[in-house]
């Protein structure tokens, strides 16, 4: 049956009207709360866990006696004692299928000597929380928290289980974490949607002016480039060098770019993206596929440059044990974010000839564990996204919900993978931010963390809430 755009329009209406009536009938005096969710946010920060080693069961332990506390029942399966994964559940009817929201208790190690602030003592300074983990990702660990402790307290009857992942591993071990929990616990987190890091929303002069929601993201797929040549003193140059060769292959790869190929999800970003834009920039969006608005996009919007292709960039040189012996081999690590579609061994084999050089090896960088799955883009016409979409634009009228391809890999991949419609959401970040995710003194803004909170409330009661 085809439906006319009027009927379309008055359901697009209908869907509104019931969102807005799911709100009101679970109002929360935000202000009241936020003190709570600050306090709640600190004292996680104060937990260290840093990964290697991660001693996530520390998090998930802290977690649990909270939610216990309120009558919340909790799980915890580890695939090491000392690294938890914790699962909390609040049940529904059971007339839909479940939603999972996920945060990551583990954090990436620092170098304290050059941090301003104890990276393990939250502080407060100039209208933001300084520490590890402060973005990445323990505000998303807190608005589980908050969720399942409101759900309860307000006694919101539910079509579904709402399913809160306190996860280990995330960064760069998943073994423990989210491969663990689908592997051998995949009954305690199936869902039909999953919510977890991946997505930011960005201000500009103080003001939201996009909300990014995740919907698909690039692959994480290292490289490792390996020169040979014959080894010798140093006193006598060769032309076989493999330090010459290997840095004359990072030289080839580093000007050269794969093809340029959009998704549904990245597509619609920059159709979107356009709308808010001013004219040059609106025009630049709309033609993307223009190499000289890649340039441009290159240089002024790398961000933006690096939605549109398979990116390249190396991270680590090796080579070399002494000043006066030419080593035999030497070799280079490249971060190569691939798009969902890439095939790999076809890119391997064009990093081969555009280096040129029988005597460098390309291939697969070998890693611990597996590696991240490339998946299907989550729907952008589901409920869950449009409910997302109703969040923003109740908290931040004027903005706009963009569908966004991420950079960085989440453990939604994972999920994508066995079939849910994963999305990731993101704090109030200004557009020139320089204190992020794994930065020395990272930070985010102190009304960000009750900003979430309520971001995933709004979505989460709209389709979870029984109607």
């Amino acid at each position: 049956m085809k439906i006319t755009t009027r009927a379309s329009t008055l359901l697009l209406v209908f869907a509104a009207v019931a969102a807005a009536q799911s709100q009101d009938r679970y109002p929360v005096d935000w202000r009241a709360v936020t003190p709570e969710i600050m306090q709640h946010f600190e004292d996680v920060l104060r937990i260290d866990t840093s990964n290697p080693p991660g001693n996530e069961s520390k998090a998930a332990a802290f977690l649990q006696q909270i939610l216990e506390k309120e009558g919340i029942p909790c799980k915890q399966f580890a695939l090491e004692p000392s690294r938890a994964n914790l699962v909390a559940r609040i049940k529904g009817n059971g007339s839909k299928r479940p939603i999972l929201v996920m945060g990551h208790t583990d954090v990436v190690t620092t170098q304290r000597d050059k941090w301003t602030f104890d990276p393990f003592s939250p502080t407060h300074k100039g209208g933001y929380v300084y520490a590890r983990g402060a973005s990445d990702d323990k505000p998303h660990v807190v608005a589980g928290l908050m969720l399942l402790l409101l759900l309860k307290r307000m006694n919101v009857k539910l079509d579904r289980d709402v399913i809160f992942l306190a996860e280990a591993g995330e960064e760069g071990t998943t073994k423990y974490g989210i491969d663990f929990m689908v592997d051998k616990h995949w009954n305690e987190i199936e869902s039909e949607y999953s919510l977890a890091e991946g997505g930011a929303t960005f201000s500009r002069a103080g003001k939201v002016r996009t909300v990014e929601i995740g919907a698909v993201e690039k692959v994480p797929r290292p490289v490792l480039v390996v020169a040979h040549g014959r080894a010798g003193h140093a006193s006598s140059p060769r032309a076989d060098n493999a330090i010459v060769g290997l840095a004359s292959a990072v030289a080839k790869v580093a000007a050269w770019q794969p093809p340029m190929r959009l998704n549904d999800v990245t597509r619609a970003y920059f159709e979107r993206l356009a709308t808010i834009s001013a004219p040059e920039d609106a025009a630049r969006y709309m033609h993307v596929a223009d190499p000289a608005v890649q340039q441009y996009l290159l240089q002024h919007e790398p961000s933006h440059a690096n939605m549109l292709r398979t990116t390249i960039t190396p991270t680590i040189i090796k080579g070399g044990f002494r000043i006066n012996v030419i080593p035999s081999e030497a070799e280079a690590s490249l971060d190569v974010r691939a798009l969902p579609d890439e095939n790999m061994e076809h890119f391997y084999a064009e990093l081969r000839r555009v280096i040129g050089d029988k005597s460098v090896d390309v291939g697969p960088r070998p890693r611990e564990g597996r590696e991240r799955p490339a998946t299907h883009a989550s729907r952008l016409d589901s409920e869950m996204f449009h409910a997302l979409e109703h969040a923003q634009q109740r908290m931040f009228p004027g903005a706009i919900t963009l569908p966004a391809m991420r950079g960085g890999a989440t453990d939604n991949a994972q999920l994508r993978a066995k079939g849910v419609d994963g999305y990731g959401f993101g704090t109030i970040t200004d557009e020139h931010e320089s204190h992020g995710a794994h930065t020395e003194d990272e930070r985010i803004r102190e009304d960000s963390v009750p900003s979430l909170v309520e971001f995933l409330w709004r979505a989460v009661v709209e389709v979870a809430a029984a109607k």
